[in-house]
Order: C-alpha cells, then structure tokens, then sequence
C-alpha cells in the first residue's frame, strides 16, 4: 500500500474520512453503511436504538444489507466524482464524530474492519493525491486565527500569561493522578470517566484556515457564532506531522496520566497498560508553539500509540490544523476581527462582518 495511503488508513479518523466520501458518493453507501454501522456499535439496543414501523400489511421487509453488498459498492465507486468541498465535509465529519472519551461508533468499528480498509484505499489514494490536500502535512503558516466563541460584542483581549497557566497546569494534572490513583478502580472496564483529552485547557489555540477551521472542532457544542480574530507568532514551532512526532513528544517530556485517562482511553482505544501525554511546561522550556497538522490528526488520533514497550499515548481532543502556543509570543495582528455565523439550516459558515481589533 502507498506510504501516504496507508498514512490515512491506519487512524480511525482517517478511515472514517474515507468512509464518509464513500457515503457521500454513492447514496446505497450510505444505507447499507447505516445498517452494518447499526450491528456493530457498541452501544446497540442502549444509546443506539433502530426504530421501525410497520403496518401489519404487504409484503415483508427487504433483506437487511450484507458486508458482501458494501464490498461489491465501495468496488464500483466513481472516487473522480470526489472533489474539495466533498473532501472537506468528510473531513469535518471526521472530526466531529470523534469521542475519544468512549467506545468507537459502529461506522468507525465498520471502517476498522480489514476488508473494508482495503476497500477504502482508492478513495485514500484520491484524497492524498488531490491538490486540495497537499497542504494536510504542512507546518504552521505566518497567519493564524484565534476563535472566540464569546458574543460578538465583548472585546475582551487574546488570552495571555501561558507560563502562570501551564504551571497551573502541570499542578493540577499531578495532584489528579494521585487522587485517580487512590481512588478510581483500576479495572479499565469499570464505569468511570474523567480527563480524557492530551492538551492543556487554557493557553492560546490558534488555526490556519478561516472558515474551516470553525467545523474541525472534536467535541463541538454546535455554536453558531464566532469571533476570529487574526494572530500571527514568532519563535520556536514544534510542527507535528505524523504520529510518530507525537510519540517523540511524549518520549522526550513525558507525563503519566495512567490513572486519570485509563478508564476514558481503554474505551477508545482497547488498550489497557501505561499511559503518558507530553509535560507541556517542560515542552516549553525548549518550545513556543505545537502545531497538529491535519494528516498527523488523521492517521494519530483516537488510537493507542506506542512510545516504549511498556508505555502508550493518544492524542485526544486537539483539533487539526490547530496550533497551542506555549510561551507569550502570539499577538494580534493588523486587520479586523470577523464575525462568523452558522447557518444550521445548510451547515455553513457565512461572514456577517468586520469589528474593530480588540485590545491586546
């Protein structure tokens, strides 16, 4: 398989990408994706439940759809009929159906299957040669956007003081361990949830695309109305474009946060063992930013990564194409601040307006 084909298809959220424009393009996809995903989730007959109707009349029903049918379908897809647009809303599908907290929805337990992997590689192949994508692998760029999903009208500035926050931080993320440790059971079966993502809340995120970066968001409230405001930083940018350079992180400045993400990451990911995220105080004592390309967001997150023969990561909750600053180098910059609103009528981004840029 290609390198960059395979890139894709070795994360969940890159197969579910794939699986997405498979839909997208073939409208018996979808169905017989719907009801294979329905037998396969995890949460059958409890948080997914299939309602039917009948009226005691005419014929019986069809034939539930078998993996042969998805086979034989995903065989004769057209993938030229997969352009950007269609690239972007698979991609943003990608992201919001990520739920790194719990089990994989039975269209990600579907696109995990090796059959159905295999098939999906000629919409890889599509989506990793399109010019569109080319820049999936790219570093941080010069201009950034900071999102506030505050009212329009509060001018409230940039978020600052990244060193009081990430020292905070480091605090808190020790003190939750010990008290995880003493309290929470060490089955990872059990039922229990808590701290679940990889990065700290708090410190300056920043994105590179304007309005894309408004639907690339994991675990999306549905806001309808954001604040974008233009960020340009200098300094040191660790740029991470595969999974492998988040591994390298972790190995490099690691945390353990075994007892605190062993119930949420289990779920995720099947894994039970030694669980580490990057010590992002320490990370910046040699770093100012940390930016998650979006091919590294698609083939890393959502799975258990290796970092040695004992220890694992995931890279859970950052958003693609998102850089977090850790140290005070990110300014606003000239230009206005843009007003964003979200029609959830066709579930588009439309620009309302300009204000003034706010203090810094």
């Amino acid at each position: 398989m290609d390198i960059g084909v395979d890139a894709l298809l070795v994360g969940p959220r890159g197969r579910r990408l794939c699986l997405e424009l498979a839909m997208g393009v073939d409208p018996s996809v979808r169905s017989i994706v719907f009801w294979l995903a329905h037998d396969l989730d995890p949460g059958k007959g409890t948080s997914r439940v299939l309602i039917t109707a009948t009226s005691g009349e005419g014929p019986d029903q069809p034939p539930r759809p078998a993996m042969a049918d998805l086979m034989t379908n995903l065989a004769s897809l057209d993938v030229t009929r997969i352009n950007s647009g269609a690239i972007e809303r698979a991609l943003a599908a990608a992201v919001d159906t990520s739920r790194p907290w719990q089990e994989p929805d039975g269209e990600d337990v579907l696109a995990g299957l090796p059959e159905v992997k295999a098939a999906l590689a000629p919409i890889a192949q599509h989506v990793m040669t399109a010019s569109s994508t080319q820049w999936w692998s790219h570093g941080r760029q010069i201009e950034q956007w900071a999102i506030d999903w505050r009212p329009a009208d509060d001018p409230s500035p940039l978020t600052r003081a990244p060193a009081r926050i990430l020292t905070a931080w480091a605090r808190d993320a020790r003190a939750e361990e010990v008290r995880a440790e003493k309290e929470r059971p060490r089955d990872p079966r059990a039922n229990w949830s808590g701290t679940w993502w990889s990065f700290p809340h708090g410190t300056l995120q920043t994105i590179g695309r304007v309005p894309l970066g408004l639907n690339l968001i994991e675990d999306s409230f549905g806001e309808e109305h954001a604040t974008v405001i233009p960020v340009r930083g200098v300094g040191r940018t660790y740029d991470v474009r595969t999974a492998e350079d988040w591994v390298s992180l972790c190995r490099a400045y690691p945390l353990e946060v075994t007892a605190s993400r062993r119930h949420d990451w289990f779920r995720c990911t099947g894994h039970d063992g030694v669980w580490v995220i990057p010590d992002w105080e320490k990370v910046s004592e040699r770093w100012d930013a940390v930016h998650l390309t979006v091919l590294a967001y698609l083939s890393g997150a959502n799975r258990a990564l290796q970092v040695d023969a004992d220890t694992s990561t995931v890279l859970a909750g950052w958003n693609p194409d998102t850089t977090m600053w850790l140290t005070d180098v990110a300014r606003e910059w000239e230009g206005p601040r843009q007003q964003w609103h979200r029609s959830t009528y066709q579930d588009t981004w439309t620009r309302t307006s300009a204000n003034p840029t706010g203090n810094s």
